[in-house]
């Protein structure tokens, strides 16, 4: 593809896809594996960049600088590539120099620099210099009032040697730091000043360079690390680079992607460009393939090939692909087999140190290659054999241990996730953390971020009122005001969000789809994406785990009918969120803010949390359990407990047979459930202060119990007995499938009904599967005609 046409491209578009090269699925999981990331704070933004002959994907995500004041990220942010600086300025310089004559790269340091010399290090070659197995340690000390590059070659000259050269392996920045100054002394002229013009201008590189520390225009420029009150912008963040003038061999060079891009053709290519050729094809073999002494870790000239720090290589790239990495988050590497480059850029440092992107730039290694159409990773000719000597690092899964929420993971980190946001909360009382606390109070008190307004869902905002509407009203503590969501809107009104860049939700839900705060989320999720807002998820526990039951929504959406999902999802609310948004694409800014610790599908009281009535009258994870099947029939003339002390648990009316009820339900041997005759009075709701007759439902083991089977099996025997009375065309809202119903009213076998109602699930199944944060019991896909409890439905 010419220059100006790629140009063209990346500037009208802001995602360029070839899908011809790249497949659309794959690309999706690169943005959800970035956006999530930056959900986590492991850095405020990023752009990505990959190239494959002319096929090119590029995208810029989050935000640019989020101290002083919040700047979106553009894809032609420029970044401070810290460490890349190794590779695309300092080994590029020496090689060719090298190239020249003007260098021997089995020459020993000391005969361009004759003042490094004692203990040894006079032996060190320019080759150990420039694959890290010079002896030398890591950095110079950080001690001391030295400045300059006269400074810095005064302390590396006075630095001791370790180890013997040759013999072991340490990424040091020391190599590269002489390494540049090498280049100096032999050059005659700057580092900056020999980069720029034999490798930067040649390649047109136009926004590459290295920046001294009167940095000019810096508005495109990512900041990163706060330093006496503001951050770090145009100025190298490496404070030994900065010492000496930001010119320096191991950091100091700022690029953006483009440029790289450029850099990485170049090197794919055999070292020219364009019809510029900026190195020999055998300087660039000799800088991309093993240079080490066998049973040390594999590195070229500079690059990396399989070393401890080769992980953005990934699980499917071959080995003998080269890359590098930077401090501040930065990370080039290609892949000479399937002519592929990846760079990612972030400033991950931004607006402190406590972001982390190492584990993302892995997994990016292993979505790049698996977005790649039409090449075969696992038989690539000219890869290298994994290396005994060096076997890669195993990670080991983690404990299963208590849960912490999303709440618990903002709280433990200082709330970095949402610095800087004007932020509108959607919850009740049950957003509280581990120790109780109410998430309103948490985020109220939190520094570098601003609560502006509550919006309560059903029940109140403390979660106490038991009414059909609910008013706006002011939070007693905060002073702030609460927008009912319940009551005149269910919506976010626009004129309720000014002053609010972020919407938060944290509210726990119990799995099921009837229950109404998932109607709210989703509500709010769509204010969000009209308004442009950021919308953020506090994930929480399923508390009745990672089972699905049918039937799919298939009726028309209500708000006890939020989407097509199914009766009992087996997803969280962040995840439900994610489904949502992409399903009726809101084209909502959403972060979900995951649960950590052990798996959030499981039971609730394996989870180590305190439990909250999530309602009035959900009193307890028993009652949670039953809610699905016991709560279907609640538009019915029946009691389901409500104004009892065990709502859910019991069910009746003044017209049922007790003693006959009881009888004819446990007929049924339902797995994990038992029917005990029962009389009670209601106290509120459905037949208040009139006796009942009906049953307590007994759970006797909870991992056979399908609620589903409950509700169908409790529709079908009470229509049956008392068709006229029971009014059984009244569940029709909340099963949400007419087939289903049908069944029902024809009084059809549980078996063949369960086959109406679980037909959309392997549907279902498929369909969350993008949307998924969690692993799943059985890779939680399994679906067989009677499932583990031979009853159809999926765990």
């Amino acid at each position: 593809m010419p220059g100006f046409l790629r140009l063209f491209l990346v500037m009208c578009l802001s995602c360029t896809l070839h899908a011809a090269s790249f497949a659309a699925a794959g690309l999706a999981k690169i943005d959800d594996a970035i956006s999530q990331a930056i959900t986590d704070a492991k850095t405020p933004g990023a752009v990505l960049r990959i190239e494959r002959e002319d096929a090119l994907y590029q995208k810029a995500y989050g935000d640019r600088a989020i101290l002083p004041q919040r700047e979106p990220m553009t894809e032609d942010t420029i970044f401070d590539a810290a460490s890349l600086t190794k590779v695309i300025a300092t080994t590029s310089a020496i090689m060719k120099l090298v190239e020249s004559g003007k260098l021997d790269v089995e020459a020993p340091a000391s005969r361009y620099l004759p003042e490094f010399h004692g203990n040894g290090k006079e032996t060190i070659t320019l080759r150990q210099l420039l694959t890290h197995t010079s002896g030398l340690r890591a950095g110079l000390p950080p001690q001391g009032d030295w400045q300059g590059k006269e400074g810095a070659l005064k302390t590396a000259c006075a630095e001791p040697l370790p180890a013997q050269p040759g013999t072991t392996y340490r990424y040091s920045d020391i190599n590269f730091i002489l390494l540049g100054l090498i280049v100096e002394r032999v050059a005659g002229t700057t580092l900056d000043a020999f980069c720029a013009k034999e490798i930067f201008q040649p390649l047109k590189m136009t926004d590459t360079a290295f920046r001294t520390l009167d940095p000019g225009d810096v508005s495109r420029i990512a900041p990163t690390t706060v330093t006496n009150g503001k951050p770090l912008r145009g100025i190298v963040h490496d404070p030994t680079s900065r010492r000496m003038g930001g010119v320096a061999g191991h950091a100091g060079v700022f690029t953006t992607a483009a440029d790289l891009g450029r850099f990485a053709r170049m090197l794919l290519d055999g070292g020219e460009l364009d019809g510029v050729r900026i190195f020999k094809a055998e300087t660039v073999k000799a800088m991309t393939s093993v240079q080490t002494p066998p049973g040390l870790p594999r590195r070229g000239f500079g690059w990396d090939i399989d070393s401890p720090y080769a992980g953005p290589r990934g699980d499917l790239f071959p080995i003998g692909s080269y890359g590098h990495t930077g401090w501040t988050g930065t990370r080039l590497w290609l892949d000479p087999f399937s002519k592929t480059a990846t760079i990612f850029l972030s400033n991950r440092n931004h607006p402190d140190e406590e972001g982390n992107v190492i584990g993302l730039q892995r997994e990016l290694g292993t979505l790049a290659a698996q977005a790649i159409e039409g090449f075969d990773f696992t038989k690539v000719e000219g890869a290298l054999p994994p290396d005994p000597a060096n076997p890669p690092i195993v990670r080991r899964p983690t404990k299963d241990g208590p849960v912490l929420n999303g709440i618990d993971i903002l709280e433990r980190d200082h709330f970095r996730q949402l610095r800087g946001r004007r932020i509108g909360l959607i919850t009740n009382h049950t957003g509280i953390d581990r120790e109780r606390n109410p998430t309103i109070d948490l985020l109220h008190a939190a520094p570098d971020l601003k609560l502006v307004a509550l919006f309560a869902p059903e029940h109140g905002i403390r979660g106490e009122l038991d009414q059909e509407k609910i008013g706006d009203t002011t939070d007693e503590k905060t002073g702030l005001p609460v927008f009912s969501l319940y009551g005149e809107h269910r919506t976010p009104a626009p004129e309720q969000l000014q002053g609010i860049d972020t919407l938060v939700f944290d509210i726990q839900d119990i799995g099921c789809r009837f229950y109404t705060y998932i109607s709210t989320m989703a509500n709010c999720l769509e204010a969000a994406g009209k308004a442009k807002l950021r919308f953020v998820v506090l994930d929480r526990v399923n508390p009745i785990g990672a089972t699905v039951e049918g039937p799919v929504l298939t009726a028309e959406r209500s708000f006890v009918a939020a989407h097509e999902i199914p009766l009992r999802h087996g997803m969280t609310v962040g995840e439900l969120a994610r489904l949502i948004n992409a399903e009726r694409k809101f084209g909502t800014d959403l972060g979900v803010i995951r649960c950590e610790g052990g798996s959030p599908l499981r039971w609730f009281d394996e989870s180590s949390l305190p439990w909250r009535d999530p309602s009035p009258n959900m009193r307890s994870l028993t009652a949670a359990t039953l809610y699905p099947g016991v709560g279907l029939l609640e538009f019915c003339k029946l009691s389901v407990g409500r104004g009892t002390g065990t709502p859910f648990e019991l069910l009746g009316a003044p017209y049922i047979d007790d003693l006959k009820l009881a009888t004819e339900l446990n007929k049924s041997t339902l797995p994990g459930i038992r029917f005990i005759p029962v009389r009670f009075t209601p106290t509120a709701s459905v037949y208040q202060d009139q006796e009942c007759r009906g049953v307590r439902l007994l759970l006797t083991d909870r991992e056979t119990f399908r609620p589903t089977d409950l509700g169908i099996l409790l529709a079908t025997t009470l229509h049956r007995l008392y068709p006229s009375e029971l009014k059984l065309e009244n569940i029709a809202k909340l099963l949400g499938d007419p087939e289903t119903l049908t069944v029902i009213q024809q009084d059809k076998p549980l078996e063949t009904i369960r086959s109406i109602r679980d037909r959309d699930l392997p549907s279902f199944l498929k369909r969350r599967e993008p949307y998924l944060l969690y692993p799943r019991p059985q890779n939680g896909r399994e679906l067989s005609p009677k499932g583990p409890a031979g009853d159809g439905s999926i765990r």
